[in-house]
């Protein structure tokens, strides 16, 4: 199975100046480390609403927005899922993470673990392209289209640094990446 730190990287890699909203704790550090950029959006609080601040960025400007959320988030704003469906924006792709568990917290087990199915909610929701990966090439010929993708990682979390950037820098450098200044 494929790690969460090696799918953000190979994520990271192929994209060019989408913009890209980053799920708190682990994955947010694992972005920062593997490549940092202006373009990046580094979630250092606020659990459950990368979905959801990506989805508003999408809908207010024409730039192609990438969220990368993990199972543990997404499940605790699933309503975003109907959302993303009836506004559909062609701009939008949600990654989720699937861990099975909540990584940034001590790897406690999430209900993906069980019987929880993201894609077929998502499905449910009304999101007309949904699919689940679990290797690096699907991965990769899913990053340029639009909707839902969920990406079956192993648990576990990169050993990564803090990031060095405050919360207020995060927020200006991605601002002003935004208003091309």
């Amino acid at each position: 199975m494929i790690t969460r730190v090696s799918t953000i990287e190979a994520i990271a890699a192929e994209l060019n100046d989408e913009l890209v909203i980053c799920n708190i704790g682990y994955p947010s550090r694992e972005l920062y480390a593997s490549k940092d950029k202006r373009t990046h959006f580094y979630m250092l609080g606020s659990m459950g609403l990368a979905s959801s601040i990506g989805l508003g960025l999408a809908l207010a400007q024409p730039r192609k927005v990438v969220v990368l959320d993990g199972d543990g988030s997404l499940l605790m704003n699933l309503g975003s899922l109907a959302t993303i469906a009836n506004h559909a924006p062609e701009n939008y792709l949600l990654i989720v993470l699937d861990n099975q568990c909540y990584g940034s917290t001590g790897c406690q087990s999430t209900a993906t673990a069980q019987e929880t199915d993201l894609a077929a909610i998502a499905s449910g929701a009304g999101v007309h392209r949904v699919r689940t990966v679990s290797t690096m090439d699907a991965l990769r010929s899913g990053l340029h289209e639009s909707g839902v993708m969920v990406v079956r990682v192993a648990v576990g979390n990169a050993n990564v640094p803090i990031i060095d950037l405050t919360p207020a820098e995060i927020k200006s450098r991605f601002m002003r990446e935004i208003a091309g200044t």
